[in-house]
């Protein structure tokens, strides 16, 4: 359904809403398991954080023409092929350093991508923009901070960094393919145009990393089509906790 849907701006909200909602449950997995309780808020507000944005988003897409959920129903009662989310917010959540290191590079591209969204020609988008990158330059700070911790730290802490590097790379190039969808978006003014970002955005990764001496990798692997619903086996594991309750209980209030 969403997939396919003939409004284009319904289908760019709700893509931006899925990447706010798994990213925000990903994040809601370190409650309870975060290796210091300063870090147990932390990431437990993060999460909340993006959790509220995909509420913004699809709040907004459930009164566009053509939507046929309300917010919660795009939530927790779509399948997996109808999720539009990029892969690397689906990646379980790894240790600590692959946690953070997902956050960075996720957290370098929202700083600059909301800001521009903030002054997109469609209202409700660019309010979503200017609400939401108040709390990404948060965001940036601490995930930022962390890479130089744990990148200076001892010897198993700038392994690990490495290591999440070198995992997450290939999922990278995905997050700034854009297809005639959006492009099409992009010339009314609507959607951000993600090409005029992607060299600052690796500037910014490649000057954190060679502060720590951590090597960014060849891209001789990267994978993509979680914009077009394929994804990876891990999302369907996510949506099963998710959306328990709902598809147990359909309708169910608190």
């Amino acid at each position: 359904m969403t997939v396919t849907s003939p409004d284009p701006l319904l289908v760019y909200v709700l893509r931006l809403g899925d990447d706010a909602l798994v990213a925000g449950q990903r994040l809601s997995e370190w409650c309870s398991r975060a290796p210091i309780l300063e870090e147990e808020l932390a990431l437990a507000n993060v999460a909340l954080d993006f959790l509220g944005r995909a509420r913004l988003c699809y709040q907004f897409a459930a009164s566009l023409p053509g939507a046929v959920f309300d917010e919660d129903g795009f939530a927790f009662r779509r399948d997996c092929r109808e999720f539009t989310n990029h892969l690397i917010h689906e990646l379980p959540c790894g240790d600590f350093a692959f946690t953070m290191t997902r956050q960075f590079v996720v957290d370098v591209l929202n700083v600059p991508f909301l800001e521009k969204l903030a002054v997109s020609a469609e209202p409700r988008l660019a309010a979503i923009g200017a609400t939401c990158v108040k709390e990404s330059l948060y965001h940036l700070r601490r995930s930022r901070d962390w890479m130089l911790r744990l990148g200076d730290g001892t010897a198993e802490s700038h392994r690990r960094l490495q290591d999440a590097v070198t995992e997450l790379w290939g999922y990278t190039p995905e997050l700034f393919e854009q297809d005639t969808l959006e492009r099409t978006l992009i010339e009314q003014g609507v959607a951000v145009d993600l090409a005029g970002i992607q060299p600052a955005w690796h500037s910014e990764v490649q000057n954190t990393f060679d502060r720590v001496g951590i090597k960014l990798p060849t891209l001789d692997w990267q994978v993509g089509g979680g914009r077009r619903g394929l994804h990876s086996e891990h999302l369907g594991h996510l949506l099963s906790e998710l959306q328990f309750m709902q598809r147990a209980y359909p309708g169910l209030k608190w």
